[in-house]
């Protein structure tokens, strides 16, 4: 009786510390999931780089733009051009508009990706507005730049020399110091708690 008990609290242990153990995983692997999408551009996240590519081609691609807001912030976000025709390996200036309709001082944060998502690894930005938090008055509205280009090899990989267009979303969230209207808890809500948050709705 005195083994099997043992054998029992022996087990509790191991399942304990399995499951803290898992969870500690979950935690670590949140900052190294982002940095293994930025490197592999894997999911459509595309590539960040200092410079433009050093070389340019005759041919072409078309990139449209897309813009989200989460429930959580009373902003109006809209590109400037829908689309834009761009040469493979030319760096290209695109802008987005936000505007916020509330009657405070609000700071908010955008997320990113381009579709289709095999063509992330292909799509590089030099500079973005989502690189930093945007904090807007009442009523302030800002046009807000990206710089970008598509690399050439896109067309040289069997697996995207098919695509013909890529599409650069972005959703705008909340900054993580910022705290939601719409959150009972009168937590902040992140962008990463909204958007879990999203993803459960949809679900």
């Amino acid at each position: 009786m005195a083994s099997t008990q043992t054998k029992n609290r022996r087990a509790a242990l191991m399942l304990s510390v399995f499951a803290a153990g898992m969870v500690g995983l979950a935690f670590a692997s949140v900052p190294l999931y982002q940095l293994f999408c930025q490197v592999t551009g894997y999911g459509g996240t595309p590539q960040i780089n200092a410079a433009a590519s050093d070389v340019v081609s005759e041919q072409l691609i078309d990139v449209r733009f897309d813009a989200n807001t989460n429930n959580s912030l009373p902003w109006k976000f809209k590109p400037v051009q829908n689309k834009m025709t761009v040469k493979l390996g030319e760096a290209k200036l695109a802008f987005y508009q936000a505007r916020n309709t509330s009657d405070e001082t609000i700071t908010g944060t955008a997320v990113f990706n381009v579709t289709p998502h095999k063509a992330g690894p292909y799509f590089s930005k030099i500079d973005c507005f989502c690189f930093t938090e945007q904090t807007l008055k009442p009523g302030q509205a800002i046009d807000m730049p990206v710089e970008f280009y598509v690399d050439p090899e896109i067309f040289t990989n069997p697996n995207t020399k098919d695509v013909k267009a890529i599409t650069l979303s972005y959703t705008f969230y909340r900054s993580e110091d910022e705290k939601s209207t719409d959150d009972p808890t009168g937590k902040p809500k992140t962008a990463a708690r909204a958007a879990a948050a999203d993803n459960k709705i949809k679900g």
